[in-house]
């Protein structure tokens, strides 16, 4: 396993031994930067710990570089950070740490760099590598890290009870990381993640929230939520997912498992997207299964009304997990209130008004709401997968040709509310949105033309049908 380094990172190396030598502190670069460049994967992160005052080191390292870099100070962490060209380096001093049952922050003492390395959360974390002169660039591995890459193991290096117990939001970076990198947790790790699961309950919302994006952000991230469910840590943190998991059966009918569904949907649509947002909109799309479950003897089981009881439920979830209530939460509700439409369409002979009418909700999200679709195809039979494609392909063929002549993506009606209160000189009144209305669903239908001329007759025509008239 060879520890790769770009040519300005040597140089870096050499200006902090030099530093280090100088106010004599041992020092040491650790962590995930030496786990990554001996995967051999890029880090912009560089942590430096030395045996003596992280602060200090830092301020000697950055008057060497140029240009000089601001320094960032957390006195009350000991470290510094700074950012010289791609990389972002954090300076600390070795320290121990203990613990209180009831919270996750330590209580924090300098210590030696073996102290420093026993309070990390994995083996392959602990790794450090000497940038002193006497034996510079050997690596130091108490916890037989290099191993474990080798053997890509997830491996707490005291007793993961211990380690689970004092930060319990190191469960979640565990399958985190054994998700990103595609490692298998140790069986005695393992065993612990199930065993301090309720552990996680005193690790803020955000924090939690921050590792789950990263987990549904790696290359399968269905192996993630596997872990979290067959742990426990699913049900903690997020039970409307777990809710999802079970197959019922009566009178020998079943339906599907809900949540092994929803996790190949996720791994179908991240094959194409690296979008968080409609990644998240393929976990929710299914998520008011539970609730709406129904069982009838002929049909067998129904779940009506799925999509608008999911896209209700979106913004509590948001706000339980301390997701953004923004934008990003409106488009993850929008994918999941339509993505039933695209397929109802191909069970009918399909007409323009229905097609507008799709545009005209998706707007601009309409292409990420056909690959949402398109991901939810989990048939194991290889011809109804490929009559599937085959539908929504002509889905996207009148959607592009209705578009070209409707041009109704992101689409206002011809005709203002304000056009509309100045025509009949009065003031805003529910009298101007059923007008709106009327002239948004006759273009919607094709009953008139979206222009100006053919838009404003029928407003004359819908006035006069309500009682009004046009001023003088």
């Amino acid at each position: 396993m060879v520890f790769n380094i770009e040519q300005h990172e040597r140089k870096i190396f050499e200006i902090i031994s030099e530093a280090a030598g100088k106010l004599g502190y041992p020092a040491f670069v650790v962590g995930g930067y030496v786990r990554d460049r001996l995967l051999a994967r890029p880090s912009k992160d560089m942590d430096i710990v030395c045996v003596g005052d992280g602060i200090a080191l830092a301020h000697a390292v950055a008057g060497q570089l140029r240009p000089i870099p601001r320094i960032t100070v957390y006195k009350r962490f000991g470290t510094a950070m700074l950012k010289h060209r791609d990389l972002e380096i954090e300076f600390v001093g070795a320290r121990k740490e203990s613990y209180r049952s009831d919270s996750r922050k330590p209580m924090v003492e300098a210590g030696t760099l073996e102290e420093d390395q026993n309070r990390r959360d994995f083996t392959i974390n602990a790794l450090a590598v000497s940038l002193n002169k006497s034996d510079y660039g050997s690596i130091i591995d108490p916890f037989n890290g290099l191993h474990h890459l080798e053997s890509k193991t997830i491996q707490t290096p005291l007793e993961p009870g211990k380690t689970f117990s004092d930060d319990p939001l190191r469960m979640m970076r565990a399958i985190r990381f054994a998700t990103q990198l595609g490692f298998e947790i140790a069986p005695a790790t393992y065993q612990a993640l199930k065993d301090y699961n309720a552990r996680i309950n005193i690790i803020s919302k955000e924090r939690i929230t921050t590792e789950l994006n990263k987990i549904i952000l790696s290359p399968t991230p269905s192996l993630g939520f596997k872990h979290l469910f067959d742990t426990g840590l699913l049900q903690k943190v997020f039970p409307e997912m777990a809710a999802l998991q079970g197959v019922e059966v009566r009178n020998g009918k079943a339906h599907k498992d809900n949540f092994y569904h929803t996790l190949e949907v996720l791994d179908n649509l991240s094959r194409n997207t690296d979008n968080l947002w409609l990644r998240w909109s393929a976990i929710l799309h299914d998520i008011a299964k539970p609730p709406t479950k129904r069982f009838h003897p002929q049909q067998g089981w129904t779940f009506h009304g799925h999509e608008a009881l999911g896209a209700s439920m979106v913004p509590r979830i948001f706000k339980n997990l301390r997701l953004p209530l923004d934008h990003k939460m409106k488009y993850v509700q929008k994918l999941v209130r339509l993505h039933l439409r695209p397929i109802s369409l191909t069970k009918e002979n399909i007409t323009d008004s229905a097609i507008r009418r799709l545009l005209f909700e998706a707007g601009d999200d309409i292409d990420d709401l056909m690959m949402l679709c398109e991901a939810d195809i989990t048939s194991k039979n290889p011809k109804k997968v490929k009559r599937y494609l085959e539908n929504y392909e002509m889905v996207r063929e009148r959607l592009q040709e209705v578009e070209e002549k409707d041009h109704l993506r992101n689409w206002q009606p011809p005709i203002s509310g304000e056009t509309i209160m100045n025509t009949f000189g009065i003031s805003p009144c529910r009298e101007v949105g059923i007008i709106k209305n009327a002239i948004r669903e006759a273009i919607l239908d094709g009953d008139i033309a979206n222009e100006y001329e053919e838009a404003l007759a029928f407003m004359l025509a819908k006035g006069k049908e309500i009682g009004l008239s046009p001023k003088a």
